[in-house]
This record gives structure tokens, C-alpha cells and sequence, in this order.
């Protein structure tokens, strides 16, 4: 009942997204009169649906790494489920009173902040350093891209615009829509390929926190089948092993031995990827020591299949701690040869393509969830973008201004595994444009989007924070 609980939790958080950034997708369409409301929803909805199928998971198991690293490793436990459920029940309920209000807020600010609310409030129960379990170098990363992409929405929209005024004389572009009326051919094609980019660039990048969460709820449910990859093939293993084998020679031969046991080797890799942790003596020693239990497990296995159901868990757990701590090892700047980087960059891949996949069906059912929200809730936020963001109505050169550089900088982000915001890009895509064209903007509606903008992130950590502990009680008082 939990399992199913969670799962339909993770899909209404993306039939929300759906309210909220799917519906950016097709205001400057429908508000252009390019495409009648219901023709252009379910048009956003099937391109989302590409998107989810043809994206890559990067962004998917990048959200991932903003949880602790205890909870992720223990998913299937009652901690691991109280997270799960605490951070998406924080995001839905942001989500729908933002949504309800018609303010475009971030769905990836909301998710992103409930984890990070998760995160302090399991360094607090777990009587750590204040702040300990949340991955902040990552948190980083996802904080640079949703405060840059506004800007670059805003800036480059507004720039794009002036130069079509440049090299496009056409007076028809840059005029109101008539009433009822659709635009000439040539722009209409332009205005339903930016919606179409948008809608295709939203399921690629946004679809993916869906997944994400979707394969932490199977993995800590189900792992006998979705611990590892059933897909990975015997040459991909057998690449594999070889790799694990060179790295744990070198570790071996160029760092100091520990005795160790697997376990204990295990614990130190836990440790050590806590935030702000730096390398000892003992980590080299500890990933080489988990590097051979998993040569172990895999010499002689042509499947993923060969391996029985109940060591999947835990061969997962050893890929994770020995991926991630490479990755933080030589990010830290310890000094090794450009061979043995290039060995773990090789490497790593191959570990991630044992454990980074999302079944077809996990993605179809994301992306018929954001479908379906942009059908039943499109109009609330359509309406804000179309109407009262400008001071003028959206013209046509407007309108594919902002949705031509929403689609480039989602794709761009979507290729480097970084979460953006659909909604900040467009909207200030929007304001940007209508700052270009001296159309005004109405300050009250800016101002409330960026107030819903700056209290989403503090909003979603109090939130997610409130309820983890509010979960971990009712746990403990249930005996579970």
C-alpha cells in the first residue's frame, strides 16, 4: 500500500508540473491564436512525451544525488520512505497554492527545496553537524543554473526580439493578434515549432525529476528488479569488470593499504561522501577494498540476471559508494596521472550504465501525467503569462522570441544534466521581451511572481522539513 501510495504521489507531483510548467509551453500559442486551447494542450502534451522518452535520466539521477546519502542507500527503509513521502507531499501542496493563486512558480525550486528540507531535518534527528546531510557542492550547481536561466530567459529574449526587428521588417510580426483571428502562415509555423521545442525541451528536463523519484520508490520497494540494469550486456560486463580490475590495481600499487573488512570498507565510502568530508589515509584503501567484493560479484556472470535476486541490493550499494567516491576523490584535487583519470572517467560510465536506467514504462507514465495536468489545469497560468506579465497583449514576435530561447537554454541544460525551470525562463522570457519592445509590464504581477519565486525555496525546506519529522514520529509511534 506504501509502494503504490508512493507511486501515485511521484505521478501527482508531475501532473501538477503539468499545471504549472507545461502550461508555459502553450500560452503564446494559444494567445496568438495560433492554435485553438484544446488542439495546442494536447499537441504540448504529445511532444512532452517524446521528450520523456528520448532524455538521457542525467537530470533524472542528478536530483538524486542532492538527498543523503544514508536515506539513499536505505530507501526501502521506514526513514527512506518518510522522505520520499515528505518531499513530494511539501511539493504538491507549494505547487497547487502557487497554482490556484496563477503564479508561474518553479516546479524544480519546489522539489529541490523539499530535498533540501529533508536533508537538514534528517541532520537533525540523526544528531550530526547542522546541515551535514545535504549535498551542498551539488545543491551548488542546481542553484546556479535556476538563478541563471531567469536571466538569461529575460536577456536573451529581449535581445532576440530587437534583433528581429533588425533584420525582419515584416510589420505583421510585431502587431496584436486580431481577435479570433489565426497569424499568417509563416509565423503561425514559427509560433507552433517554438511551443513544439518547448513542450519537447519541458518533458526531456522536467519529466525527468518525475523519473528520478519514481526509480528511488521502485528501487527501495522492488530491488530484486530494478536494483540493476536487466539490459546491461555480457560485452558491457565484461568491460566493466576489466576497468574495476585496472582501477584497483592502480589504487593498490600508488596509495597506502588498510585492513579492512567490506563492511568496514563500506562505512568509511559513507562517510566520506558526506558533504564537506575530505580524504584519509583509509579511503583509497576502502574503494579498492569495495572495487574487488564487486569484481567478486560479477566475474563470470554473462547477466545482470545471473546474479541472484537477493545480492542485487547490495551490489548496487558497492557500485554507488565506489562511483561516487572516484568522482569525489579526484574532484577533490588529488594528484594522480591523466591515465588514471581517464581510466575512471571510462569507468564510471560504465557503472552508471549498470544502474542509471528508467524502464519505458516509468517514463510513459511521467509523461502522460504531465500530459494530463496541461489538459485539466492549463488555464490559470496561460492566462498570467498571456495577459499580465505586458502592460500590451503578446505579439507574435514576442511570443517566439521567449519560446525560442526557453527551448535552447532547456536543451542545453537537459545535455549537461542540470535542472531548470520552464516557468522562470518563458516568463521572464516574456518580461524580457516586452521591456524590448517599451510595451511596459504591470508591476504588481511581476511582483508577485518574484516574491513566489524568492519564497519557494525557504517555503519548500520549512515544508519538507516539517513533515519528514512529523513522518519519522508518526514511524515511531506506530512501531513500523
Amino acid at each position: 500500500m506504501l509502494f503504490l501510495l508512493a507511486v501515485l504521489l511521484a505521478l501527482g507531483f508531475e501532473v501538477v508540473n503539468g499545471f504549472h510548467d507545461t502550461a508555459n509551453a502553450v500560452a503564446t500559442v494559444i494567445y496568438t491564436n495560433s492554435l485553438r486551447p484544446t488542439i495546442a494542450v494536447v499537441w504540448s502534451g504529445l511532444w512532452n512525451l517524446i521528450g520523456v522518452l528520448v532524455s538521457n535520466g542525467a537530470v533524472a539521477f542528478g536530483i538524486i544525488t542532492l538527498l543523503p546519502v544514508e536515506l539513499v542507500l536505505n530507501v526501502g527503509s521506514s526513514a527512506g520512505m518518510a522522505m520520499v513521502f515528505s518531499l513530494l507531499v511539501a511539493a504538491i501542496l507549494w505547487n497547487l497554492g502557487t497554482w490556484y493563486l496563477g503564479l508561474p512558480a518553479s516546479s524544480s525550486h519546489t522539489l529541490i527545496g523539499s530535498i533540501l528540507g529533508v536533508g537538514l531535518a534528517h541532520s537533525v534527528m540523526s544528531a550530526e553537524v547542522f546541515g551535514e546531510g545535504v549535498n551542498w557542492g551539488k545543491a551548488q550547481e542546481v542553484f546556479a543554473s535556476l538563478l541563471l536561466s531567469p536571466l538569461i530567459g529575460f536577456g536573451c529574449a529581449g535581445l532576440l526580439l530587437l534583433l528581429c526587428k533588425l533584420l525582419i521588417k515584416s510589420p505583421k510580426l510585431y502587431e496584436a493578434p486580431a481577435k479570433d483571428h489565426p497569424p499568417p502562415l509563416w509565423i503561425r509555423a514559427i509560433l507552433i515549432f517554438t511551443c513544439t521545442g518547448v513542450s519537447f525541451a519541458h518533458g526531456s528536463n522536467d519529466g525527468q525529476k518525475g523519473m528520478g523519484l519514481m526509480m528511488l520508490i521502485l528501487i527501495g520497494a522492488l530491488p530484486a528488479s530494478y536494483a540493476l540494469n536487466e539490459a546491461t550486456t555480457e560485452r558491457e560486463i565484461a568491460r566493466l569488470l576489466q576497468n574495476a580490475k585496472a582501477v584497483s590495481s592502480y589504487i593498490e600499487q600508488h596509495y597506502d593499504k588498510s585492513e579492512l573488512s567490506p563492511s568496514e570498507a563500506a562505512l568509511e565510502l559513507s562517510n566520506y561522501l558526506k558533504p564537506n568530508v575530505s580524504p584519509n589515509r583509509r579511503t583509497p584503501a576502502a574503494i579498492a577494498i569495495l572495487n574487488r567484493e564487486l569484481e567478486a560479484n560479477l566475474e563470470g556472470r554473462r547477466s545482470m540476471l545471473d546474479i541472484p535476486s537477493s545480492e542485487r541490493p547490495k551490489l548496487r550499494t558497492d557500485i554507488y559508494l565506489v562511483d561516487e567516491s572516484l568522482s569525489k576523490f579526484l574532484k577533490q584535487g588529488r594528484r594522480t596521472e591523466e591515465s588514471f583519470r581517464s581510466l575512471v572517467r571510462n569507468y564510471r560510465e560504465d557503472l552508471d550504465g549498470s544502474t542509471h536506467f528508467i524502464p519505458v514504462w516509468v517514463k510513459v507514465a511521467v509523461a502522460l501525467a504531465l500530459g494530463m495536468g496541461t489538459m485539466v489545469g492549463w488555464k490559470r497560468i496561460v492566462v498570467t503569462v498571456g495577459e499580465k506579465i505586458g502592460k500590451d497583449h503578446l505579439t507574435y514576435a514576442q511570443g517566439a522570441s521567449a519560446e525560442l530561447v526557453a527551448m535552447i537554454t532547456i536543451g542545453v541544460a537537459d545535455q549537461l544534466g542540470l535542472p531548470v525551470s520552464t516557468t522562470h525562463v518563458l516568463t521572464s522570457g516574456v518580461a524580457g521581451t516586452m521591456a524590448a519592445n517599451r510595451s511596459g509590464v504591470q508591476m504588481n504581477t511581476v511582483r508577485n511572481m518574484l516574491l513566489a519565486w524568492i519564497f519557494t525555496l525557504p517555503a519548500c525546506v520549512f515544508l519538507g522539513a516539517a513533515l519528514f519529522g512529523a513522518g519519522l514520529y508518526a514511524i515511531s509511534r506506530l512501531g513500523i
